[in-house]
């Protein structure tokens, strides 16, 4: 049988990128084994879940492109494709938790205890065989050695964590369970559950925990924590599933930049180490501005696009070409996506905006007959080509006797508002003539 793997997240707030690790460690080995992904939200506790955080869990996974590969049929489905799938729902699943119990209870291995029903639970030892820590020994499984059988249905009927995860598991034909390490302490009671149901368990792959720099456990408090952040800061998916699949696995040769194919065909779970691994979000930046360098420029396009949008800037209201070749300027010239709003907006706003202080600094009334030859220069050129204005800048600086440079610097910020950005002659040769020498003549008016 084909590993059939799962994750099931709470929906009680947002989705922790050590939840996402895990997520996507399971759809690795499902991908590299020809497996099944299955996606299951453990929904059983009303009072703290929420639609709003499903949704959070649904759009982080699909952000990341983890795709899940069964489940019931979305209502506006066309067919069952990838895609159509919603996932499994606890909360759908009461009747077979409620058979389940019923014969435990029939069989002794489960009795009522004022009001709440606990298991039976043995007193021997439990080995644990984990394909990652290793065999673990589990005398007994809950800190109340005199007492050790756990409630599986609470006081008010609810069915607790451990029952409804074992049930789904055995109902869903799991072969692997890979989850983190902070669930090694309830594996014993699982297989305790899994052998009263007359079953073996599935493999165990508990994975590291995700700390912080410093070696503290990640708390949702902590920058970075939250998956969502990443989208609304301007990563790519591709970066971030790059640097998480490197939080715990390691491929031979020590590569850092492994597309998500090569990811695929290398994982496995032998290759996970035992050590927690240390989340360190400078190095995600730096990989991700190595994505954006070498990223398709169709991709790098779309992501802008978001990215502006997201700014309020719409892009939507400028011809396509005009859009690419703005863009194109600013491949390889930051780390996120949401930089590029500041540092490349001008192209798509219709006023330039110029910091007052800098403006006062670099619009002084020496630089006024300079630019004003410049512009002169300029509205001869036809074609307005970056060559053309590049050799138009240094004929004028050459005839005035002065560096380039001092003709840059006003230039750049009548065109563009900023001290820096992308190249001046390609930039002006793409806002155009009329615009550029309307941005200087505005420029020549506060001098």
């Amino acid at each position: 049988m084909k590993p059939r793997v799962r994750f099931a997240p709470s929906p009680t707030g947002f989705l922790h990128i050590g939840g996402a690790r895990t997520a996507l460690f399971n759809w690795l080995y499902a991908r590299h084994t020809g497996g099944t992904f299955i996606l299951r939200i453990e929904d059983t506790d009303a009072a703290r879940n929420t639609q709003e955080a499903v949704n959070v869990i649904l759009n982080g996974l699909r952000w990341l492109g983890l795709d899940w590969d069964e489940g019931p049929i979305t209502a506006d489905a066309t067919g069952p494709s990838k895609g159509d799938y919603g996932p499994y729902f606890q909360s759908q699943r009461k009747e077979n938790y409620q058979r389940r119990v019923e014969a435990l209870l029939s069989r002794g291995l489960a009795y009522e205890d004022k009001g709440a029903i606990r298991f039976r639970m043995t007193r021997e030892p439990i080995l644990i065989p984990d394909l990652v820590v290793g065999d673990v020994r589990r005398e007994l499984t809950d800190r109340e050695e005199v007492e050790p059988d756990f409630v599986i249905v609470r006081s008010d009927g609810e069915p607790v964590f451990h029952l409804v995860n074992v049930i789904d598991d055995l109902e869903m034909n799991i072969t692997h369970v890979i989850r983190g390490e902070d669930h090694l302490s309830n594996t014993a009671k699982h297989i305790a559950l899994f052998r009263a149901f007359g079953v073996e368990p599935p493999k165990y792959a508990h994975i590291p925990l995700i700390l912080n720099l410093d070696g503290t456990k990640m708390s949702k408090r902590d920058k970075g924590a939250s998956l969502t952040s990443y989208a609304e800061e301007g990563y790519s998916p591709e970066a971030v599933v790059n640097y998480l699949s490197l939080l715990g696995w390691s491929p031979k040769g020590n590569r850092e930049k492994i597309p998500v194919q090569d990811v695929i065909d290398l994982f496995d779970l032998p290759q996970i180490l035992r050590h927690n691994a240390r989340f360190d979000l400078t190095k995600l930046s730096w990989l991700n501005g190595e994505y954006i360098r070498d990223m398709a420029d169709d991709r790098f396009h779309e992501l802008c696009i978001h990215a502006l949008a997201a700014a309020g800037l719409d892009t939507g209201v400028y011809p396509l070409d005009y859009v690419k070749a703005a863009l194109d300027t600013c491949k390889g010239k930051f780390k996120l996506f949401g930089e590029l709003a500041g540092y490349a907006g001008f192209y798509f706003k219709e006023n330039v905006e110029i910091d007052p202080q800098l403006a006062k600094e670099v619009f002084i009334p020496e630089n006024k007959p300079r630019l004003e030859r410049l512009k002169a220069e300029l509205s001869k050129l036809e074609p307005f080509t970056h060559e053309q204005v590049g050799a138009t800048f240094g004929a004028v600086a050459k005839e005035l006797g002065i560096k380039t440079g001092i003709l840059v610097h006003p230039a750049r910020l009548a065109c563009c508002g900023k001290p820096a950005g992308p190249s001046l002659y390609h930039l002006m040769a793409i806002l155009g003539k009329d615009r550029c020498l309307d941005c200087i003549d505005k420029a020549l008016d506060q001098m």
